[in-house]
């Protein structure tokens, strides 16, 4: 029987940063199930920097993020000047973890929330990037040439199609796949006390059939 995990998410979505502990509680309770993520695409493309007033929208959102889940996040205004909020870059280097070592993907994804969240680095950047890569164990020089190369592009497009063909437009999405059949666990943020209980279940039924 084949059966894991699907993450749909953004590194660079502030609802995904308050999931995360969750995402961490559910693989210390579920160890056996394999946490596969993909890039779901929250502001891919993205060319203008922030203007004042879209600051100002997303400092209201991410109290609301904080408030719910207690995870830390600086205001929007603790970001460089200029700051372009484009995603791409960051779900591409979470397609690039991914595919150069999956065990490590959920490793480089918290390392680029926390340093985007927590600390207001520019995770849109390669060099960023690459040094939370290697933060995460990757090599460094490995994980920068894959990410800018013409595969990882296409691989994060594929990513963001797969996403939107299941008509995944709202991130955190939390899936269960068992023998090719999907069930869906969560879609937006949800804490762990709600999940829990129905993700046992799937895992239940799964074993009555194994």
């Amino acid at each position: 029987m084949s059966q894991r995990l699907i993450y749909v998410m953004d590194p660079m979505c502030s609802w995904c940063w308050g999931f995360a502990p969750v995402i961490d509680a559910i693989q210390l309770a579920f160890a056996q199930l394999p946490l596969h993520l993909v890039a779901g695409g929250l502001r891919p493309g993205v060319a203008d920097p922030m203007t004042d007033s879209a600051r100002q929208a997303l400092t209201e959102h991410w109290q609301a993020v904080r408030n719910n889940t207690g995870q830390p996040l600086l205001t929007p205004d603790a970001l460089p000047a200029g700051f372009i909020y484009n995603t791409e870059p960051a779900c591409r280097a979470l397609v690039v973890a991914r595919e150069l070592d999956a065990a490590r993907a959920w490793e480089m994804v918290r390392n680029i929330q926390q340093a985007f969240y927590a600390q207001a680095q520019d995770v849109t950047q390669c060099p960023v990037l690459a040094d939370l890569a290697e933060q995460a164990g990757y090599n460094r020089d490995r994980f920068a040439r894959a990410f800018v190369a013409e595969a990882a592009q296409t691989a994060v497009a594929a990513d963001f199609a797969w996403a939107a063909n299941l008509g995944i437009s709202g991130f955190p999405t939390l899936l269960a796949e068992r023998n090719g059949m999907l069930a869906l666990l969560s879609q937006g943020y949800q804490s762990a006390d709600s999940i829990m209980p129905l993700l046992r279940r799937w895992v239940e039924a799964g074993e009555q059939l194994a």
